[in-house]
């Protein structure tokens, strides 16, 4: 329940080979002078700083560039190795240098905001460095070994040149294996290692990547249809040469990496969960807590805060319990266990389930928006080669131009073991008014710098998700009892998701110290649990996010109606939240303050 995985795919992803045709200095001096420049100079170099960035960002980033719709380094893959992270630092560094020379003085309220954003993310990066995260690059959830099966699906093939770029990124995979088997072999001496079973996971993926044939590799998904205007003989070369590289070259990688995995890796890793087990592990966290939450708060406030959201939410669930005739929430729930009407059937079901309620959201959004995206929503199944280890839905971005629309991606695995009464929430997160609204907006968001546009602060992002499945109750859905059960249990998951993540991390828990966790306060299905406590293993502190930006996004909404009183507009509110991008709490809430004392103001004559 949360948009697509990142963690390993950005951290991947984070620089790749500049090519001399683009290559862009990042220690440029910038436009206007310093000192005495205009507030308009200023203004000048501030912007020309924003559009080097992110050309600066997508050239060293062709995946992101292409999952973007932008084709400009589409035959080209990034640079894993320590050197191109390090030079990534370096050309950090420089913007950095040129945005500290700007006075912000006379600059709009949105431009001190995105100067503020850059600094802060490149001095996160350079704070990140510290603790070596390309030597734990891969992990159950993603990694090196699902980047390009990933990306493939997010890619248009309309030309032969499409097509021969597709190839070109085949050719350069090995060395993509070889520079993250280095980094990993480093992460092996300085003992910065990830959980044995997780990486037993990953082992497996990557033994079934290796053992597919060349045309069922997805690698491959490109062949299966051509366009009308690619002639029969460009096919049949494009064929033998695509097959040819995913069979001589990219699945030996995999072979490679999977022997890798198996002799030296695997064996090497820690047995115990929690990150605080690695060297400064505890520092670690605390690091990926800030990031993660964009608060200050410390481990252990965030597991008391957990703890009082858990009580909070199973007094409102037996409450249910308790007018639907049960004695307890104890009986309620073994009676939602033993109820085979509330499991799905079959994972076509389950699709269908998820799209019976992103219609009639649709219709009431106008309720509760000024401003609606322009981009479509589908709602498809979790890729194979996933669905094992994921979690039970997620979104994947659609591309700022509609020609690829939002997805909702849907775990048929295990299909009958899927509750169907907890799908309703699911889908407001996930689709609307959750990411696909809050995404699309701030992709299709006019007067904002790109990488605004595509920041993703998990608290705000997630936190907000979270907050939509609120809203639904409150424009009248959830009339099925068991539904607003699953409501209530879906925020009960991300309470208890404070709880063990917090647990394992800073106190040691076990793994089953977490599965009994959910089970004694939740009905959460057993292979959503599993997954669950893997991915708060693998992905430390991400899963925080969602609560903690929920609660501050409700804190937020009740100051505004508290000091506005009959002028609290809830459309104006939502509005004012979401048209400016994702943001880190703390600027949220200097913005909604600013929102609410131009509220009071009244209109000048």
């Amino acid at each position: 329940m949360s948009s697509i995985p990142r963690l390993p795919i950005v951290v991947l992803f984070a620089f790749a080979l500049l090519p001399a045709s683009h290559a862009i200095d990042a220690q440029a001096p910038a436009s206007a002078p310093a000192g005495a420049a205009s507030v308009e100079g200023n203004r000048k170099a501030l912007n020309q700083i924003f559009k080097d960035y992110w050309e600066d960002n997508l050239a060293h980033s062709p995946e992101l560039a292409s999952s973007l719709g932008d084709k400009r380094w589409n035959d080209q893959i990034a640079d894993y190795s320590v050197k191109g992270y390090n030079q990534n630092l370096e050309r950090q560094q420089g913007f950095l240098m040129r945005l500290a020379v700007i006075d912000d003085k006379g600059l709009s309220d949105q431009e001190k905001i995105s100067r503020e954003l850059l600094l802060r993310q490149f001095t996160q990066d350079q704070e990140a460095a510290e603790f070596k995260e390309w030597e734990v690059p891969v992990n159950q959830l993603g990694g090196i070994q699902t980047a390009y099966p990933d990306l493939v699906a997010q890619l248009s093939f309309t030309t032969v040149k499409d097509y021969d770029d597709w190839i070109a990124r085949l050719h350069l995979v090995p060395r993509a294996f070889e520079q993250v088997t280095a980094n990993m072999a480093l992460g092996i001496e300085d003992h910065n290692l990830p959980p044995k079973y997780l990486l037993d996971k990953v082992l497996a993926q990557v033994k079934e990547f290796a053992a597919q044939k060349p045309e069922d590799s997805p690698l491959a998904s490109p062949l299966k249809k051509f366009p009308d205007g690619i002639k029969p003989l460009e096919q049949e070369r494009i064929k033998k040469e695509m097959l040819d590289a995913i069979g001589n070259e990219v699945i030996p990688a995999y072979m490679r990496f999977a022997r890798f995995l198996e002799v030296s890796y695997v064996p090497a890793c820690r047995t115990e969960p929690g990150i605080s087990s690695v060297p400064n592990g505890a520092k670690y966290y605390q690091f990926l807590i800030r990031q993660s939450t964009t608060t200050d708060l410390t481990a252990d406030q965030i597991h008391q805060i957990g703890l009082d959201e858990v009580k909070r939410d199973e007094s409102e669930m037996e409450a249910i319990a308790k007018k639907m005739g049960f004695a307890d929430l104890a009986a309620f729930r073994a009676a939602l266990a033993a109820n085979p009407k509330l499991k799905a059937t079959s994972g076509d079901q389950l699709l269908a389930a998820y799209k019976s309620y992103i219609g009639p959201m649709q219709a009431k959004l106008p309720e509760l928006f000024g401003r609606l995206p322009k981009a479509r929503l589908e709602v498809l199944p979790v890729p194979d080669y996933l669905e094992k280890v994921m979690y039970p839905a997620y979104y994947e971005d659609g591309t700022p131009d509609g020609s690829r629309p939002g997805h909702l991606r849907v775990n048929e695995y295990n299909a009958t073991d899927r509750n169907l009464y907890a799908i309703e929430a699911v889908a407001y997160h996930e689709g609307i008014p959750g990411h696909h609204l809050q995404i699309s907006i701030a992709q299709e968001t006019e007067g904002l710098p790109a990488f605004r546009k595509f920041q993703s602060y998990t608290a705000f992002v997630e936190g907000w998700a979270l907050y939509s499945e609120r809203l639904g109750k409150e424009v009248g859905f959830y009339q099925d009892p068991y539904s607003d059960y699953g409501r209530l249990q879906a925020d009960m998951w991300r309470a208890i998701r404070l709880v063990i993540d917090t647990g394992v991390h800073s106190q040691h828990w076990t793994r089953d110290q977490m599965v009994q966790y959910f089970h004694d306060h939740s009905s959460i299905e057993e292979s959503t649990v599993q997954t669950e406590v893997d991915r708060y293993i693998g992905w430390p502190a991400q899963a925080l996010a969602y609560k903690m930006g929920q609660l501050k996004i409700l804190e937020l909404r009740d100051r505004a109606k508290k000091a506005l009183g009959d002028k609290f507009d809830l459309r104006a509110f939502h509005d004012e939240v979401v048209d400016s991008g994702a943001l880190p709490l703390d600027v949220l809430s200097d913005r909604v303050d600013a929102w609410i004392a131009q509220q009071k103001t009244p209109p000048a004559h």
